[in-house]
């Protein structure tokens, strides 16, 4: 029978601490009252409020399998947090694990290869890349940190010519639920490699991360920002444009009001606009051709541009997700609906373009969900009256996935049979699932 961690609610932050020490802990450990207790366990995500016991930030790789026994031995529940980003469950009276002091990053020019510790950020890998000419798989930001985002999938700029994040893992060093170390790549623990390519944290601690590198040095790419009267054309068009650009180009079209501050363009600050933005690994003469149809049915160009820069320098920033569903078709209705978004309080709207190498993996591809999905529809907050014309198809993304309660949306009904039965194999009793839970067979 499977069942949850037991609390055990007599034990003491004292008690844990001791554990944790006898167990060979290396790393600090804040309990709540120490000065730093209240900066390390706060997450990216305001509403997430973890009050765990004690925040033990591990160094290396047996601080986390000291964590992973104390919290067995107590009955506690255990949390990983690295940045903080996908951080959506607290942990509270329990351990929260903090990995982000182990940040190594090793690159192989030679192979094309990153090898990165758990508490690596994007922006590390990136610039230790970009030395040689290569870029990996990363996200909107560079402050994203790698393996929760790649354990999610990892939809990133370069994703329509290259796949997912997930796609390109080539080996995983992961702490088991019973504080073993094991090494999961195509030949050793092939089912646990499987799983932790899309299946995130629901199988193990991942201490270690190897991936693939591809030669993108520069690219061109930007914000460009229009007026809102022709977003039913524009979008209307898009829907046809995107079935026919090559899988170099990436693009999205974000419905927005401008913040009225120094960072945005003066031309459209305070505004709602409609802004798109592309990406695309070639030429810049061809990017601009490719575009020019686009941006000549969106209006005259109020602000932004494209420009040819390296990988490192094209962040693009995202939307929050309060909705999200991968759709298939831009239907008319919707279009005309998200169009009379107009007001000061409309949400924020983001159609991004999929397709491409994300929906053709190769051989052995992880569980990375709904690879099939033509568009990704991101509002940044519920909106009530567009429920009858988005017709959901219920399927999600882990990366965007605010509610942990969904997780199951995110997969394939095979994929998440085949994942429930990898859960069993490692984490029968489900102690990993303060997370998007996978629950075991």
């Amino acid at each position: 029978m499977t069942t949850q961690a037991i609390f055990t609610p007599d034990v003491t932050g004292c008690d844990v601490v001791a554990g944790l020490l006898g167990a060979g802990f290396n790393g600090a450990i804040h309990r709540p009252g120490d000065p730093e207790y209240d900066v390390q366990r706060r997450a990216v995500i305001p509403t997430v409020d973890s009050r765990p016991l004690v925040v033990a930030e591990a160094h290396h790789r047996t601080d986390v399998q000291a964590a992973v026994r104390t919290a067995r031995e107590y009955g506690l529940p255990l949390a990983v947090q690295a940045t903080g980003h996908g951080t959506r469950t607290p942990a509270d009276g329990g351990i929260l694990l903090k990995t982000s002091a182990m940040t190594s990053v090793l690159v192989d020019p030679q192979r094309m290869v990153a090898k990165v510790g758990p508490g690596t950020r994007w922006g590390a890998v990136i610039d230790a890349a970009g030395e040689f000419g290569l870029a990996p798989l990363a996200g909107s930001s560079r402050d994203v940190g790698v393996t929760g985002y790649t354990l999610g999938g990892g939809l990133g700029w370069l994703a329509r010519k290259y796949g997912f994040a997930a796609d390109s893992v080539i080996r995983a060093e992961v702490v088991t639920a019973d504080g073993r170390v094991v090494t999961a790549s195509a030949d050793e623990h092939s089912d646990l490699f499987w799983a932790v390519r899309g299946g995130s944290g629901n199988f193990g601690i991942v201490t270690s991360l190897e991936f693939r590198l591809y030669p993108v040095p520069v690219v061109h790419a930007g914000i460009v920002y229009f007026g809102i009267d022709r977003v039913a054309e524009t979008l209307k068009f898009y829907r046809d444009w995107s079935a026919t650009i090559p899988n170099e180009l990436s693009t999205a079209i974000v419905l927005t009001r401008i913040p009225d501050a120094p960072a945005f363009p003066e031309a459209v600050r305070g505004t709602r606009a409609l802004a798109i933005k592309a990406l695309y690994s070639g030429e810049a003469d061809l990017a601009e051709h490719l575009l020019k149809p686009l941006f000549e049915v969106a209006g005259p160009v109020l602000a932004g541009e494209l420009r040819s820069m390296p990988f490192g320098e094209s962040a693009m920033g995202g939307t929050p997700a309060r909705y999200l569903d991968l759709v298939d078709a831009l239907p008319d209705d919707l279009i005309d609906e998200l169009a009379q978004l107009t007001g000061d309080s409309a949400p924020t709207v983001e159609i991004r373009h999929w397709a491409g190498a994300m929906a053709h993996p190769g051989p052995g591809a992880g569980p990375v969900g709904h690879r099939d999905a033509t568009y990704s529809v991101i509002i940044d907050q519920e909106v009530p009256d567009l429920a009858p014309v988005l017709r959901t198809t219920g399927r999600t993304f882990v990366n965007f996935l605010a509610d942990p309660a969904r997780a199951a949306t995110a997969y394939a009904p095979a994929d998440l049979d085949r994942l429930r039965s990898v859960k069993r194999a490692y984490d029968p009793d489900n102690f990993f699932h303060l997370n998007h839970n996978i629950r075991p067979a």
